[in-house]
Order: C-alpha cells, then structure tokens, then sequence
C-alpha cells in the first residue's frame, strides 16, 4: 500500500483518488470484497480514470469476474493497469493478454483449492475430526486440536437430551432455554426448534464422529454443500470423551424416529398434530 501510495502520487500527470484494499480475502470471489466494489462503484461513478494494480491475480483469480468487470470499466472509458505483466486495458491486446492471464490465475487457485482438499481427507481418513470449535455448543479445542469438554457448557447439552426423552418437544425446549438466558452456539439469545435438533442428532455428543458431512463443491464459490455420497465419509468410534452416553444418545434417535412416525400417521389421517 505504501509502495503504491508513494508510486501513484510522484506522478505529475496523476491525481492520486485513493488505495482499496482486502485484507485477507479471497479473491476467487468478489461479492465479499468490499474494497474491491467500492472501487468499481467510484470508477463507474466518473471519480476514477485509471486502477493501478500489482498483477492480474490480485484483481481477480475467477476469469469470468475479472473479464467481466475489464468489460465494464472500458465502456467508461477506466483503464487498469496490471503493472506486474505490464498490461494496459484499453490496449488492443489488452482484452487478450487478461484472459490468458485470469486463466491462469484460475488454475491456480483450482489447484491450491485441490491440494487444501486433499489435505482435509486425508485427516479424515486418518480418522481427525475438525469442527469449528466456535459455534459447537460442549467443547472446546484442546491444544492438539482435541476435543476437550467445556463443563458449563455440556449442561446444556445435558438438558436438552434429558427434556427431550422426558417427552418434551424442541419447540418447548428451545422455549425453555431462550426463557433461562442460555446462549446458542452461534451465541445468540433465541433458541430455535432446529438448533435443538440438531444437538440431538449430532453422533460427537456420544464421542463419535461422523467425517466430511459437507464439502466444497466449487472452489470458486467456496459453498458447502451436504455429502450425499458425492465423495467418501468416515465414522470414527470412541474419537473423544461423550457429554451423553451412548445409550442415551440411542435412546433419542429411536424416540426422534418414533414421533416422526406418529407424525406421518396424524397426517395421513388428515388431522392436526401438535
């Protein structure tokens, strides 16, 4: 930033307008770089005649954005300039050289992508589980990366599948825990019904582990999508020390079944279940 800050106002013939910048942010994407936007949004607007940029995979690793947006900015009459592959967008050749280079970058990113993926299934095929510790409602991260119980926490967890066999609803028990002041994983103040359940149904509340439940479809989009098959899962047994026993987590599944079952029956009948 320093660099370009210094390289743009030493130019005589050059207003210096101001730096955008992400930090940290993937650039196979642009909907979450608000630096990026709020650039092309002042370009467009007139405030901006020329984006000075270090090379073609800053600006964007995903062809289509990156042509896309090239396009757009010329119509205004904007040039960018690429300095690292000395490229300038008004050029005749210009349109060419950008997307033989956002191809490349594309491929980049795919291929960094893929080794990060690779990565990831050979720990659970190695049987390593990885959750993101912060939203998990009973443990903590150990130093190793283990799952560690969080005591205050796991009461909780402890509560919900002790109502729920006494024959309380997740509606009553989410009511129950938004009443009592109790956080939800996210942190937030409201307990919904499918939070509840998705503690009950959730294998690492016994010590086991079901792995890889989603993946990355698209390295461009970065979604999570549900595993139905697409790729290998693996369940490891006895992974960690269990909030609930097995017995009790059973014990919920069978009764998580029993009502769905009552519910179908209700329905079929045409009436109203509560």
């Amino acid at each position: 930033m320093d660099y370009y800050t210094n390289y743009i106002t030493s130019r005589d013939d050059w207003i210096f307008v101001g730096m955008y910048s992400d930090e940290g942010i993937t650039a196979t994407n642009t909907k979450r770089r608000e630096g990026f936007n709020q650039m092309i949004e002042d370009a467009l607007a007139g405030k901006i005649d020329l984006i000075i940029t270090k090379s073609v995979s800053r600006f964007a690793r995903n062809t289509v954005d990156s042509l896309t947006t090239v396009r757009e900015l010329k119509e205004k009459g904007v040039e960018i300039y690429f300095e690292k592959e000395n490229i300038w967008t008004l050029d005749a050749k210009g349109e060419l050289l950008i997307t033989i280079m956002s191809s490349l970058a594309q491929e980049e990113s795919r291929s960094i992508s893929e080794n990060t993926t690779w990565g990831k299934r050979k720990m659970f095929a190695d049987g390593r589980a990885s959750i993101g510790f912060k939203h998990f409602l009973g443990y903590d991260r150990g130093p190793d990366g283990e799952f560690i119980i969080n005591e205050e926490q796991a009461v909780t967890v402890r509560y919900i599948y002790k109502r729920y066999l006494e024959g309380y609803s997740t509606y009553k028990i989410a009511c129950e825990l938004t009443e009592m002041g109790v956080k939800t994983p996210a942190g937030k103040d409201k307990w919904h019904p499918s939070s509840v359940m998705s503690i009950l149904q959730n294998e690492k509340y016994k010590g086991d582990a079901l792995l890889q439940k989603t993946f990355t479809k698209d390295f461009l989009t970065h979604k999570l999508v549900v595993n139905n098959d697409e790729v290998p899962q693996y369940y490891v047994e006895g992974h960690h020390e269990g909030i609930v026993t097995a017995d009790q987590f059973d014990q919920v599944q069978a009764e998580i079944l029993r009502r769905k079952g009552m519910q179908l029956l209700v329905r079929s009948q045409g009436l109203a279940f509560q």
